[in-house]
């Protein structure tokens, strides 16, 4: 078990939102549970609605909390999306690497994901169920190349082996967080509260005291 996976008593510095998006029976909630709980269960329900997950963990000695949404891949629940994707700053895009049409509908869910989200989120385009190489239909070089021409991030996993599932997740969150310690884009009173609205939208602009340098004559003052 990771030792990422304890327990802080600290406060959280970052709550970052990150989505599980992809057709549905392609293991978005596999990977989930694998992910914050280190579990796998072979008898899965299809998820209904949509559910999130908690894990914290510890980037640059930063305490980051990443809240994993997880929806249902169906088409009938698809009524969620607006408020699914509000305040994400990172997406998971899931397809079988058995099944090819999963893989194919990759481009509807990148253009809804680029339709209803933040345009500075991380994404990363995964493979998942590669312990099923026997039954592959989708090459590594396919998915590959689909993800650097889209500019994705990009990994194969197995929720079932647990491989790559930790990688994959700590490239997104790294990313993330190493875009926003660039940007220094969250509020003080946002951040203290945990939320996660605003994350990567440049509508406020908070210059740490420890580099004073003015932003564009903007004075900045936190609205509490």
């Amino acid at each position: 078990m990771s030792n990422l996976h304890s327990n802080f008593n600290q406060k959280i510095d970052y709550v970052f939102k990150v989505v599980l998006i992809g057709d549905s029976a392609v293991g978005k909630s596999q990977l989930l549970a694998r992910f914050s709980r280190n579990e796998f269960s072979l008898d899965s329900k299809a998820t209904i609605g949509v559910e999130f997950q908690t894990r914290t963990l510890l980037i640059d000695h930063k305490t980051i909390k990443a809240q994993i949404w997880d929806t249902a891949g169906q088409e009938r629940y698809r009524a969620v999306t607006s408020a699914y994707y509000r305040g994400a700053v990172g997406a998971m895009l899931v397809y079988d690497v058995t099944k090819r049409q999963t893989f194919d509908h990759v481009t509807r869910w990148l253009e809804e994901l680029r339709a209803h989200a933040d345009k500075n989120i991380v994404i990363m385009l995964v493979g998942n169920k590669t312990d099923l190489s026997t039954l592959r239909t989708v090459t590594t070089e396919d998915a590959k190349e689909f993800a650097q021409r889209e500019n994705l991030f990009f990994m194969e996993t197995s929720a079932l082996e647990a491989i790559n599932v930790e990688p994959a997740f700590l490239t997104v969150l790294t990313e993330i967080y190493r875009i926003i310690s660039k940007k220094a884009l969250i509020a003080n009173d946002e951040m203290e509260s945990g939320g996660s609205s605003s994350l990567l939208k440049g509508t406020k602009i908070v210059v740490p005291g420890q580099e004073p340098q003015p932003v564009g004559g903007y004075k900045c003052c936190s609205s509490s």
